[in-house]
């Protein structure tokens, strides 16, 4: 029996717990604009600063929320405000920007406490009272007014270090009265004298696999996402619109911060009385008209009259918009409230888990989403944009509730037909019921044909792919000369962020295909290349954008990385393991030669005006013009076409539908991690070399036009690829893939050997030429990785699933390799940004690029080891 005082205890304490965090969470809105006038941060460096604890606090959610979930809230939200309180006092020491940058990243903790209070506070109500529980839990948000109130004062009067070390020891104080005066929720106290173990990180993933929960994500990216980010712009915006000063537009901004967080109380009684979705539907249509309205920018009219002009002026005055804004804030708040009702009544047992990827989706909205004010204030140059922005996502996200209640409500009633449009619920479309492409009888009738056909259409989107992803690494090079005054350090950042992003979303991407289709995810991730796309080319036209934009854009890039991982588990899934190796070097071969096209085509349409006008003016590089918006925009009537073509003719396969949960088996496949290792050394050479050797070779041999060749490399490296997979399918993987090992080596040092001499006549051919046999080598290597996966897991599943039938072992052994391909080809990109910026650290540090040459050497000596024990020694572990 739970009694009425541990529950009005843990709901008081957990509120002014969650109070206390998200004052710290949003503590630099106020102290980072001091820390900026006195380290002389460029906006840039003030941005990521602000921005650091917000995607910590949301990447941090989702474990959070599980751990809350297996070991109880109370514990690990001690465990976080102190850890948080702990940076918080840090910040005091930070003499640097860099030291700031990591404190900031420790303080961020205070924002993943969110959904521990929600998992520990919805085992202490039943459903009924669940909902007023968490509303009244989140009106903590109103920590962020907090901040805006008090900080500013203490600032003033006492710097910015005394605001800091307040808030810590006030985080203190608050995390020993939580101890003293809460209790474990009943289920752990019950799982504890039962000494049962907790649930699995496994299990307690499964409902992430459902596509409702990313519905709910969508939603609170505008609730949630939507409400931090505004938080944060509303000073910035009374300012510059209204030319208010600091304190004045701070006390403006925090009655939205008070709306945004008091009546989150409100909404939950109204979700308990009324029922969520009826909440959902006023939060979503009040919010589509205060955006819209606030979307009207300032403008002047002039009316031709029959005897004189009539002038006159629109726009929202101070008082207007401040009402808006609080109405606003108030829907968003019942909108915040009613989503995390939801979530215990359809998710009970996996609250944490669930609370935590809504509430991390919801948290990168509050980094993602002030990043694009900045961006559209800088292409639109109308202050109102962000409200543009906001306006498209909440009717996005109406869009997207109303129709899968409506379909829901059919699937209730099935005497009404379903459209087959949209839907969560059912697959339509080209869905290929029956798949077997390991029977031969089936295969030569169909398979085979089918097959064929999913490779062709994949082969030019990722064609496409990783052009957008490498188009940087011609681009940059041309900045310098059009005007852009940025440093070498600066450009070989715009050159490894393509690398750092792509990588990152291949983890993502690679799990993407099973849940929801092939066919739906190559067209969707192919159109999404449309953004940096044109995003490139309307930056490139204005010598006065911003650095951070171009760092944006550099991030979008990533987006063309990230579909690899999709691409060749999609491919994966099509053919035989007869086949496997030569169908998934053609993909990844033809469409590697995105990267050599880039490097080859990108130097030549830059010269020419090749869209007559249509998309902009020439820039001026010395006596030269030059339209490099070009090599972007050259690439948009493809992706649309490839996107298109996608949509319509290729297929998904039924019975490789799976969660992201199932497919989470392989982070416990040994296998899975030597391979991630392996493909670095392969692949991430290819794309780090693709990316670093144009700037590379311009630092060390600047009287050499070295970018007219550099498009050999990747083409030599695409080549081999699409053109070595039968030699792995002949003599094993393994065998191949240590003979790769060995001629990297040797071409890394002959690499040195060049670079030694660079001064002598003919330096740079010999450099060149090692540059060739590495990029050769990695060619062959990427297709003898990806020949491996699929023999070493249907052989590791053979003996761990012994007695179930072949069907069974199939379907688990393409599962696992296709996860295992994507997975590793996330891990292998990562070589994208490592490479370029080890180039760039060494010659900063030492004047040369061998300190970074030496450790490339190293790390070939113990991927040929590796490949050598497991796979290819007399009695290794899987033979390959």
């Amino acid at each position: 029996m739970i009694s009425g005082i541990s529950q009005k205890c843990a709901l008081s304490f957990t509120t002014l717990a969650f109070t206390a965090c998200f004052a710290v969470w949003t503590i630099f809105a106020i102290i980072g604009v001091q820390i900026k006038q006195d380290m002389g941060l460029s906006d840039t460096q003030f941005s990521l600063l602000i921005g650091t604890p917000i995607l910590t606090g949301s990447l941090i959610r989702l474990f959070l929320g599980i751990w809350a979930d297996q070991y109880g809230g109370r514990p690990i939200f001690l465990s976080v405000m102190l850890s948080s309180a702990f940076f918080t006092w840090c910040l005091t020491y930070a003499d640097t920007y860099e030291m700031l940058l990591l404190t900031s990243l420790g303080v961020g903790l205070a924002g993943g406490s969110f959904v521990v209070g929600i998992a520990y506070l919805s085992k202490w109500y039943d459903k009924q009272r669940q909902g007023t529980a968490l509303g009244i839990y989140g009106m903590g948000n109103i920590g962020a007014a907090v901040t805006k109130f008090i900080a500013p004062f203490v600032m003033v009067s006492y710097g910015w270090h005394m605001v800091a070390q307040a808030w810590a020891i006030a985080l203190v104080v608050m995390a020993g009265l939580f101890w003293i005066f809460t209790k474990d929720e009943p289920q752990i106290r019950e799982q504890k004298a039962a000494h049962a173990a907790p649930k699995s990180m496994r299990e307690s993933l499964k409902p992430l696999g459902k596509l409702q929960v990313w519905r709910f994500s969508l939603y609170y990216f505008f609730v949630f996402g939507g409400f931090v980010a505004l938080a944060l712009w509303l000073p910035r915006y009374y300012v510059g619109v209204y030319h208010m000063d600091i304190k004045t537009a701070g006390v403006l901004a925090a009655f939205f911060s008070v709306a945004g967080s008091l009546f989150r109380a409100v909404g939950g009684y109204l979700s308990d009385k009324y029922g969520a979705r009826s909440v959902m539907y006023w939060t979503f249509i009040v919010c589509a008209i205060c955006c819209f309205l606030l979307s009207y920018p300032q403008t002047d009219y002039v009316v031709h009259g029959i005897k004189e002009d009539i002038a006159f002026s629109f726009g929202w005055g101070v008082v207007p918009f401040t009402m808006i804004i609080f109405i606003l804030g108030f829907f968003m708040s019942l909108g915040k409230a009613a989503i995390y009702k939801h979530i215990p009544v359809y998710y009970p047992n996996d609250v944490g888990s669930v609370a935590g990827i809504v509430g991390l989706i919801g948290g990168l909205g509050g980094f993602f989403l002030p990043l694009s004010f900045g961006l559209m204030n800088d292409y639109l140059n109308v202050w109102t944009s962000c409200f543009m922005l906001l306006f498209v996502l909440i009717s996005v996200a109406f869009l997207w509730m109303h129709i899968s209640i409506r379909l829901m409500e059919r699937q209730k009633f099935p005497d009404i037909v379903k459209p087959a449009y949209f839907t969560e619920l059912e697959n339509q479309g080209p869905v290929l019921k029956v798949w077997k492409p390991e029977d031969e009888v089936f295969w030569q009738k169909e398979g085979y044909k089918t097959a064929r056909k999913n490779l062709w259409l994949s082969v030019p989107a990722l064609f496409l792919a990783f052009a957008l992803w490498m188009v940087w690494s011609v681009v940059v090079v041309n900045l310098p000369k059009i005007g852009f005054g940025f440093t070498t350090e600066q450009l070989f950042w715009l050159t490894a962020l393509p690398g750092l992003s792509g990588a990152t979303l291949r983890i993502f991407y690679s799990f993407m295909v099973p849940i929801f289709g092939g066919r739906r995810w190559t067209a969707i991730s192919t159109a999404m290349l449309l953004i940096p796309a044109i995003g490139i080319g309307v930056a490139v036209q204005d010598t006065q954008t911003s650095y951070m934009v171009f760092l944006s854009l550099a991030l979008l890039c990533g987006l063309g990385g990230g579909n690899f991982a999709s691409s060749m588990a999609n491919i994966a899934f099509f053919f035989p393991k007869r086949e496997k190796g030569n169908a998934l070097a053609l993909n990844a071969g033809l469409g590697n030669l995105g990267v050599s096209a880039v490097q080859f085509l990108v130097p030549i349409v830059i010269g020419f005006n090749l869209f007559g006008g249509l998309m902009g003016d020439a820039q001026t590089a010395g006596e030269a013009q030059l339209w490099v918006q070009n090599a972007a925009f050259i690439w948009v009537p493809f992706i649309a076409l490839s996107a298109i073509l996608s949509w319509f003719f290729m297929n998904d396969i039924a019975d490789v539908r799976a969660s992201i949960a199932s497919q989470m088996a392989i982070f416990e496949r040994k296998h899975n991690w030597i391979m991630c290792v392996l493909y670095i050394g392969t692949f991430g050479s290819f794309i780090g070399f693709s990316a670093a050797f144009p700037l590379l070779a311009k630092s060390q041999f600047p009287d050499v036009n070295s970018l007219q060749l550099a498009f050999l490399g990747p083409l030599v490296g695409a080549l081999t690829r699409a053109g070595s997979g039968w030699i792995s399918d002949k003599f094993g993987g393994g065998r191949v893939t240590l003979w790769v090992f060995v001629v990297m080596i040797i071409g890394t040092l002959g690499v040195l050997y060049f670079l030694d001499i660079k001064e002598q006549s003919g330096a740079f051919y010999g450099f060149f030429a090692m540059f060739l046999l590495l990029f050769a080598a990695t060619g062959v290597g990427n297709a003898s990785t990806f020949q491996m996966i699929p023999v070493i897991f249907w052989q590791d599943r053979k003996k761990a699933l012994a007695g179930q039938s072949d069907e069974d072992v199939r379907k688990a052994a393409e599962r696992e390799s296709a996860a295992v391909i994507g997975f590793s080809s996330a891990i292998g990109a990562f070589g994208a940004f490592f490479i370029p910026k080890s180039y760039g650290t060494s010659i900063a540090a030492t004047g040369t690029a061998d300190a970074a040459l030496y450790v490339f050497i190293a790390f070939y000596g113990m991927c040929l080891f590796l490949t050598w024990f497991f796979y290819v020694r007399k009695g290794a572990e899987v033979k390959c």
